[in-house]
């Protein structure tokens, strides 16, 4: 996460376009284990995007001749807004900030530091909510994304002994936490409504999938403009109606349902996920996270594996 030398405005501006889509998952993957949610950890991305096109265009109005190296300062500010999130959520545990001076930093990791690493990557995304967040943060940055103590110690404002003693605490805690955990998921059953919003689609029912939208829907779909009312998200389906393929079904993410994409009806897992709120048994929300398949990277998905037959809509 080393710092590049500055550069001006409108290559920043250039940067931070070229970049995003490249950046956007190492992001993240920080993010979700910070919420302790692939979606909230989305939600965190997107938001991160934005403020910083927002303060690069106030860097130009003010006058700043050069501004922060692009790829630390955005990982500042997703860090920075999680953890607003995160307090407003009042989940934020205290801990006392001590040294552990034991903690290898090399650049060929030795084979314990291999394993923590194995370990912290395969460890579900939730499970990273159950550390105090100063402990999560340094995991998830030694320990999935592989920066440097140095790189961290200056992220998140500490020396970098503290560093050492935050990322020891945290691993043994996650190794705990891994211990004591269920190794199976559960499937769940679907509701009827998501079960009969994946029949109508399956039976490419264009029509009687409009029909349970709501007046007031809105429709989000990665950083693309935000829809809303019948006739925009209405278009929504048309637009699905010229994939061929496509599977619908029902599914549970951190205990959302969710609708798992399959592209073709024989794969073994979906491509991405929806995720529907409703009001009075109408769609008043849809989140598509086509263009952002990243997010169910390292999300575990209960009764997804296998697409369940195609429904009847009634």
């Amino acid at each position: 996460m080393s710092a590049g030398p500055p550069s001006s405005h409108g290559d920043h501006r250039a940067q931070l376009l070229a970049q995003a889509e490249e950046l956007r998952p190492e992001l993240h993957r920080y993010c979700a284990r910070l919420m302790g949610s692939v979606i909230d950890g989305e939600d965190v991305v997107q938001d991160t995007l934005v403020r910083a096109f927002v303060a690069l265009e106030e860097f130009e109005l003010s006058g700043v001749e050069e501004t922060p190296s692009l790829r630390p300062w955005l990982f500042r500010i997703a860090h920075n807004r999680a953890l607003d999130l995160l307090r407003s959520r009042a989940v934020r545990a205290a801990e006392p900030i001590d040294d552990a001076a034991d903690v290898a930093d090399q650049t060929s990791p030795d084979p314990v530091e291999m394993l923590m690493r194995q370990e912290a990557i395969k460890t579900a995304v939730s499970r990273f909510a159950e550390l105090p967040t100063l402990q999560r943060s340094v995991v998830v940055l030694k320990d999935v994304l592989g920066e440097s103590l140095t790189d961290i110690a200056t992220l998140l404002d500490l020396t970098v002994d503290a560093v050492k003693g935050h990322l020891a605490r945290g691993r043994a805690r996650l190794r705990e936490i891994n211990a004591q955990a269920a190794v199976l998921l559960e499937a769940r059953p679907a509701s009827a409504a998501v079960a009969r919003y994946a029949a109508l689609f399956n039976q490419r029912d264009w029509d009687g999938l409009r029909a349970l939208l709501a007046d007031d829907v809105k429709l989000k779909q990665s950083s693309h403009p935000l829809r809303a009312g019948t006739a925009e998200v209405g278009s929504f389906f048309t637009i699905y109606g010229k994939i061929d393929g496509l599977w619908f079904a029902p599914a549970w993410l951190e205990g959302r349902e969710v609708i798992a994409v399959f592209e073709n009806r024989a794969d073994p897992k979906p491509s991405y996920v929806m995720w529907l709120e409703w009001r009075e048994g109408r769609i008043s929300f849809i989140r598509d996270y086509r263009y952002v398949r990243y997010v169910i990277a390292d999300a575990e998905l209960a009764g997804a594996a296998k697409p369940a037959s195609e429904g009847t809509a009634h």
